[in-house]
């Protein structure tokens, strides 16, 4: 039955990679169970019913990109939307959490017309090969970086604004351990890939998590949750109270109107569309190039259901009670294990709805413990650079610019944003403009990526 509907050796998979992949995928996203409702709960929700709220959008919109486009990606609330979301809407602009939630719930609507059109599809399609493959390794590069600093062996500086860790001081029993604990992890975690252990990056995560474990046991890991180091033994293994859920679940509809303008709704809406319509591209583009999923002319089959399970997703999650749900970078981890097909988004679904059970075991999973898979998986997608032809120098700059800016600018859209700027005002003002076949798509995208920066 699984081979029949998943497609399995057409993939190249089996039932045990794809299970290993979904595992490891969920291993690298569960820190979103911890971190949403930390976030959320700044603009006022209950923590408890946003971590019932992110459990079940990423469950619902996992199982929707498995049962629609058969893909190993899988879905969550996204960073970045979440804090737009609580810091600039509710904090900054003085909203209420159930505007907010409101202006999600509409983008996803808007979302599911683009993607029942050909919209969302034209874009993916109009960028060209060369920044596809930027976009790869831009995220890679990203992804290692969330790793050192959810590891903090990259720390923030006043004068440098970033630095190594420094492994002395008060925090050296908490961050520092922490931090040398992450870095055995990664070597850990290469030992296991280069003799091929299957499920390597899963189990470097579990080595990591039970070495600080014993680290804690013993006195050497001091937990200090003023520098953001908790314990990292389960306080317990399951709990069964949801009684919170019900006070974000619906409110989505009891938003008041009085307190906001048309016009500001309309600023709200199109920033959260922005940003998770090119999120998703770019994972999507970056996840997928690294699986070879891509045909010979750059494009995703059955990328329509692709997005389409991530509009829906983000309206849905906005009824439950989160931020914006999208797909996520993460996934590239259970692409890297072997996943290639929805039976990896199914495991990794199926282990979302088991946390709503087992939430206090799997947030006792530490940040450092994550982070050598993060890494890993940063060094599997830099792979994509050699497809660059740096010999033409019309493409090779605007990939350069796209895999720069995002990390430095913390943001997977502003990269594609700056490629795409860049790669369609070169090549038009050198005269490669033919050559280069660039599409009305992309002279559209590069004009309103412009007025972005002048109005927003």
């Amino acid at each position: 039955m699984l081979e029949k509907f998943f497609k399995l050796k057409v993939n190249n998979t089996d039932v045990k990679t794809e299970v290993m992949a979904g595992i490891t995928t969920f291993m690298t996203m569960a820190y979103i169970l911890a971190v949403n409702p930390n976030i959320l709960s700044e603009a006022g929700m209950d923590a408890n019913a946003v971590l019932i709220a992110t459990a079940l959008a990423s469950f619902v919109g996992t199982m929707l990109m498995a049962l629609l486009a058969n893909y190993p990606f899988a879905l969550a609330p996204g960073m970045g939307l979440n804090a737009y979301f609580a810091f600039t809407v509710v904090i900054g602009m003085g909203y209420s959490w159930e505007i907010a939630l409101l202006a999600v719930f509409v983008e996803g609507l808007i979302f599911i017309v683009l993607s029942l059109t050909n919209v969302r599809e034209a874009i993916f399609n109009a960028i060209p090969m060369t920044l596809k493959s930027a976009v790869s390794v831009g995220i890679g590069l990203f992804i290692a970086f969330i790793g050192l600093q959810d590891a903090k062996l990259i720390v923030n500086s006043d004068s440098t604004l970033l630095t190594y860790q420094t492994f002395k001081g008060d925090t050296f029993h908490s961050v520092g351990i922490g931090a040398i604990l992450a870095l055995i992890g990664v070597f850990v975690t290469a030992i296991l890939l280069i003799k091929k252990v299957k499920g390597g990056i899963l189990y470097g995560i579990l080595i990591t998590w039970v070495l600080g474990i014993l680290c804690e046991l013993t006195g050497i890991y001091v937990p200090d949750a003023e520098v953001g180091m908790y314990s990292v033994i389960p306080s317990g293994i399951v709990s069964f109270d949801f009684s919170s859920f019900g006070s974000t679940f619906g409110h989505v509809f009891q938003a008041d109107f009085s307190m906001i303008s048309i016009l500001d709704f309309i600023v709200i809406i199109f920033a959260f569309l922005f940003v998770d319509m090119f999120d998703t591209l770019g994972t999507l583009i970056g996840v997928a190039s690294k699986a070879d999923m891509l045909d010979k002319d750059g494009k995703l089959p059955r990328i329509k259901p692709a997005l389409l399970a991530d509009a829906i997703a983000t309206s849905v999650g906005a009824i439950f009670g989160t931020s914006t749900t999208t797909t996520y970078v993460e996934s590239a981890s259970g692409v890297t294990e072997g996943g290639r097909t929805g039976l990896t988004a199914v495991v990794t679904g199926l282990l979302f709805l088991l946390s709503l059970i087992f939430s206090p075991l799997f947030l006792s999973i530490p940040s450092f413990a994550i982070a050598p898979a993060l890494i890993t998986v940063g060094f599997y997608m830099m792979g994509a650079v050699v497809k660059i032809n740096f010999d033409d120098m019309s493409d090779a700059i605007p990939a350069f610019l796209c895999i720069l800016f995002m990390p430095l600018a913390y943001s997977i859209s502003e990269g594609i944003t700056i490629g795409v700027i860049s790669w369609t005002l070169i090549n038009l003002i050198t005269g490669k403009a033919k050559e280069k076949k660039i599409s009305i798509v992309m002279y559209i995208l590069t004009v309103l990526f412009i007025l972005k920066y002048i109005f927003l």
